[in-house]
């Protein structure tokens, strides 16, 4: 099965299963970053092939050979007018980081470039996820007046509270070394040849492992997050008033002009 919508200016999300192998791509011109709309396919898309048993495993990755993924959109970041806008818009990255968790299957990340603050939440909700060297990250939103709320369960349970508040406070870029040395990145390779041929690998023999041990073992992997639903609508709230007040504003304008 194949499916790929047009591309349009909000990014595309292009959805595959071959050989009990699903993978689901998303792309956007600035960056691979996120706008809601963008969010919502990559859920649904995540939901559709947890549920579909063609799909034994899932691969989530971005497009492009640039960045992973430059987190929020800052177009969309400057739209929000409400709360109530800036909750839902925030609540798209909770809606994905829950599909990735809570799939009965494994979800492998493909990082083959920079991530920024939710794309290091989509790196951290993998079960294993590979990278590049050059797949430095960060999470900058404390440098725009906001904080990594929504991510920021995912990312501590993943690499631990001292190492997920260092990143979170200095807002500076750490290497794929490091990343990998805090159990962020499973594995990392020189190139993105070598990583796609260790993730092929991996992916069509867990389609070949037992489907019952593989869901018992994801739900063990997450055990103590079944209120995540309200603990990440929480921290959207949180995220959604803050990017009104004026220091944000001034904030995320003078970001934009770098």
């Amino acid at each position: 099965m194949s499916t790929r919508p047009d591309l349009t200016p909000q990014g595309d999300v292009s959805l595959a299963i071959d050989d009990g192998v699903g993978t689901i791509e998303f792309s956007h011109p600035k960056g691979n970053s996120l706008p809601r709309s963008l969010l919502s396919q990559l859920a649904a898309g995540v939901d559709l092939l947890a549920r579909d048993p063609a799909a034994r495993v899932i691969v989530v990755g971005s497009g492009g050979t640039g960045t992973f993924c430059a987190g929020a959109s800052f177009d969309e970041l400057v739209a929000i007018s409400t709360e109530q806008e800036g909750q839902e818009f925030f609540s798209g990255f909770a809606e994905v980081i829950l599909a990735m968790i809570r799939a009965p299957k494994f979800v492998l990340v493909r990082v083959h470039g920079r991530a920024a603050g939710g794309g290091v939440g989509i790196a951290a909700a993998g079960d294993y996820t590979l990278a590049t060297k050059t797949a430095s990250v960060k999470l900058s939103e404390l440098s725009v007046g906001i904080g990594p709320f929504v991510v920021g369960p995912v990312i501590e349970r993943r690499i631990g509270g001292g190492a997920f508040a260092a990143l979170a406070v200095d807002t500076d870029w750490r290497d794929a070394a490091w990343c990998e040395r805090h159990g962020l990145y499973a594995r990392v390779f020189d190139d993105v040849d070598a990583m796609d041929a260790a993730l092929a690998l991996l992916a069509r023999a867990l389609a070949a492992s037992n489907p019952a041990a593989m869901a018992a073992m994801k739900r063990a992997f997450w055990e103590g997050t079944d209120d995540w639903d309200s603990v990440l609508a929480a921290r959207a709230r949180v995220s959604g008033a803050l990017v009104l007040s004026e220091f944000t504003r001034s904030a995320i304008a003078r970001f934009r002009t770098r």
